[in-house]
């Protein structure tokens, strides 16, 4: 019972965080809200919950990825793949034999393996805080395209080094090849399971809804489990999970563009995932600052055993190794950067360079989060002998404060970097979206006069009905498509009447769902007849905003 209390308790701090971030005096991103919380929970019940990371990386982190690889623009991730791959995997490997010498340095009681263990284990950046962060700092959409392909994709490259370290620390033994084979096929065939599960997934729904129908809870239920096989899938497979979710949205973004879900089952299903990602990336952070006070008595307790006993030795790793980091993704961000604009202007081709606000701020959003929480929790208690793991209670905490730390600079840092900073538009992105609704509008006008001749066909009577409701219904379209030429309607001028029809709009279906309401209310109509009619009036709502 008292753990279920605890779940509770998470879960309305989760609830009021959202409230207390907007009525502080100052601005605080919602994560830490949401780290401060957790910690005030284990600090009143006195006790916290116990996180078996193999649980909590598949509850957690399939459908998370799954949603962030569904969402991001493919287009803008197959532009940048060189970008996205060099810090994806190299700026990883660069972390990892940097960083792990410069602890092993400042923390000699840390062996080396442990040293890399821990260094490429705050080696990835993290989705889920990447998003996180985004949500409140203005960051420019195509370094957040960047940022999130390399959150991606990094976590496979991070965990590969992170087991290999391990192992090494275990066994005293490490092979190049052996980790270079490993990484291959933990990448290839998570990627690999990934698409196949979810296009095999895909193709059997619709063929039972071809032939059954298709019941529109069912349709949402099975969108909801594919992250979760991708991953166990993967898993059992000794592959990536992680990449496999990954792959499974990209797909999944793929299997939509068919168009064969109903609209309804489109809407709940938005809704679905919308209050499942809100609910899952709060408690992430509140089960991140539950879990605080015992890693950090864990870690006075490892410093007292290592013959620094002060407290404020911790606070000093952990701000060097947050620096080192930084340092070490400016570095890399400088270089390939300079080798980039090199080799452009070797092609021919013209160089423009971003400004140096620009570059810091790639630096400093590299966030870290869940994979390096859920991963560094792995670490075993004892080595094959039987003897406790060398400073496991200390990396862990450095880890955690790795994800602290990384979190209150961007948080801070990013809005101070990018103030004012002006970027050019991508004129690309417009013209595609004009061109999309010019042609569909042309295509919804074609469709309606089709509509429109079959009716009057089959019932003469009714023909000047039938045309007058086309009429209307193509007007908004026609002006879409008569809006750019010269001697019509002036593009503002058709904005503010669309503004001004939406409005109207809005106001009627509100006055309608208050009337029925209050018809409820009256009881001149049954419970289950307001649901019903309010229901068609949210999604006619929905459709217009």
């Amino acid at each position: 019972m008292q753990s279920i209390e605890v779940v509770l308790a998470m879960l309305l701090a989760l609830v009021g965080s959202s409230y207390l971030v907007r009525v502080l005096p100052f601005s605080l991103p919602l994560p830490l809200v949401q780290v401060g919380l957790g910690a005030l929970i284990a600090a009143l019940t006195g006790r916290s919950v116990r996180l078996d990371p193999e649980i909590f990386f598949l509850l957690f982190l399939p459908p998370l990825l799954f949603l962030d690889g569904w969402h991001i623009p493919k287009e803008g991730l197959l532009r940048d793949r060189r970008i996205v791959l060099q810090l994806a995997f190299g700026l990883v490997v660069f972390t990892v034999l940097g960083a792990g010498f410069l602890i092993h340095w400042m923390i000699p009681a840390m062996p080396l393996p442990v040293a890399f263990a821990l260094a490429a284990i705050v080696s990835p950046t993290d989705p889920v805080a990447v998003s996180a962060i985004a949500a409140r700092v203005p960051i420019p959409k195509r370094l957040m395209h960047i940022l999130e392909g390399e959150s991606l994709l990094n976590d496979a490259s991070g965990l590969v080094c992170f087991r290999f370290a391990v192992a090494a620390a275990l066994t005293g033994s490490f092979s190049l090849l052996s980790a270079s084979l490993t990484f291959l096929w933990v990448a290839l065939a998570g990627l690999a399971v990934g698409v196949g599960f979810t296009w095999g997934i895909a193709l059997a729904q619709r063929g039972l809804s071809r032939r059954f129908g298709e019941e529109s809870g069912s349709s949402i239920l099975v969108n909801l489990l594919v992250p979760f096989g991708a991953y166990m899938l993967a898993e059992h497979l000794h592959a990536s999970g992680i990449l496999a979710a990954v792959a499974a949205g990209i797909s999944m973004s793929y299997v939509e563009l068919s168009g064969r879900a109903l609209a309804t089952t489109r809407v709940h299903r938005a809704v679905v995932w919308d209050t499942i990602q809100f609910a899952l990336n709060g408690i992430v952070f509140v089960l991140l600052g539950e879990q605080l006070p015992g890693i950090l008595q864990g870690a006075v307790g490892a410093m007292r055993e290592s013959g620094r006993g002060s407290p404020w030795w911790l606070a000093a790793y952990a701000l060097a190794i947050n620096l080192a980091l930084a340092l070490l993704r400016l570095a890399w961000v400088w270089t390939t950067l300079r080798l980039s604009l090199f080799k452009s202007r070797l092609r021919g081709e013209p160089v423009e360079r971003p400004p140096w606000r620009l570059v810091l701020a790639t630096a400093l959003a590299g966030v870290r989060g869940t994979i390096t929480l859920a991963g560094v929790l792995t670490l075993p208690l004892t080595l094959a002998d039987g003897t406790p793991f060398p400073a496991r209670n200390l990396a862990v905490f450095l880890a955690m404060a790795v994800i602290l730390v990384s979190l209150l600079g961007a948080s801070l840092g990013l809005p101070r970097l990018l103030r004012g900073l002006r970027l050019p538009d991508e004129p690309a992105e417009r013209r595609e979206a004009d061109t999309a609704l010019r042609e569909a509008a042309a295509a919804a006008i074609a469709a309606v006069e089709q509509a429109q001749h079959a009716l009057s066909e089959k019932s003469p009577a009714d023909a000047d009905v039938y045309t007058n409701a086309a009429a209307r219904v193509m007007a908004n379209y026609q002006r879409r498509l008569d809006g750019g030429k010269p001697g019509n309607i002036a593009a503002e001028e058709l904005r503010k009447a669309d503004a001004a029809e939406l409005t109207l709009r809005l106001t009627a279906l509100q006055a309608e769902r208050e009337e029925i309401f209050r018809l409820a209310r009256r009881r001149r109509i049954s419970d289950e007849t307001a649901r019903k009619l309010v229901r068609e009036i949210d999604l006619l709502e929905e459709r217009h905003t």
